[in-house]
């Protein structure tokens, strides 16, 4: 009978905090990184690319890339059945629990890939939804992934780029509100003020004033349409390094 293993010292050598992420990035026995977060019961361990369970769901990369396939046979007539259903949904917990220990490692840019990834996916599914209270489900939580989203794209960024990433990030979430029908709420949201917050620090921490970015939403807004061309013109010299 094969040895059996337990992971009974593993959960003694490291606690679990509640209200805390914990999470590491191990080596498995073959050498590949592998990331590993703490929970109340136990542990979770997921792989660091691909589906984090490691599994290739029909020979795809991960479930959204298999459904993305079979649309291409069925077209704008594809529609999740509720098998399909369950399992969007076990990908996209998957892929919250690798962002938030990215997240909690700083590891921003793999935060941004799985962001990203279940962001798309939200596209997907809500275009192939049976009906509109399952599509809810996941809608509601675009603006934490946006937030999160964000957050990270900021890595590596100087002060007026990281205000300008801000501002995209906020543009996203405010047209989320808007097609709720809940603009009214927006100014109030939570994160929408954490993230108003962060600008505002990093504006008069490092002494930045209106962004290029900032500067031609306010000339567009004000029918200063010669202004705003020169605008345009600098911010894609800037895009291009033609500065």
């Amino acid at each position: 009978m094969a040895k059996r293993r337990n992971i009974d010292q593993i959960l003694q050598d490291w606690d679990y905090q509640p209200g805390e992420v914990a999470a590491r990035v191990v080596r498995g026995q073959d050498g590949r990184e592998l990331l590993q977060m703490r929970i109340d019961l136990g542990l979770l361990q997921l792989e660091v690319t691909g589906r984090p369970d490691g599994t290739r769901p029909n020979g795809a990369e991960t479930y959204f890339d298999y459904l993305l396939a079979l649309t291409v046979h069925d077209g704008r007539d594809f529609v999740l059945t509720e098998e399909q259903c369950a399992e969007v949904d076990r990908e996209f917990v998957q892929f919250y629990q690798r962002r938030i220990c990215w997240l909690a490692l700083r590891e921003f840019s793999r935060a941004v890939r799985d962001a990203d990834h279940s962001l798309a996916f939200m596209d997907f599914v809500k275009n192939c939804s049976p009906d509109e209270q399952w599509t809810m489900s996941h809608e509601q939580y675009r603006p934490f992934i946006l937030f999160h989203r964000t957050q990270a794209g900021l890595e590596n960024k100087g002060p007026e780029a990281a205000i300008e990433q801000i501002n995209q990030g906020l543009n996203r979430m405010r047209e989320f509100f808007v097609e709720h029908e809940a603009e009214e709420q927006f100014e109030e949201d939570e994160l929408v003020t954490r993230l108003d917050q962060l600008r505002e620090s990093l504006r008069d921490h490092y002494h930045v004033g209106r962004t290029l970015g900032e500067q031609l939403a306010d000339a567009v807004a004000s029918e200063q349409y010669e202004l705003a061309a020169r605008l345009r013109d600098e911010i894609a010299r800037r895009e291009t390094g033609k500065i």
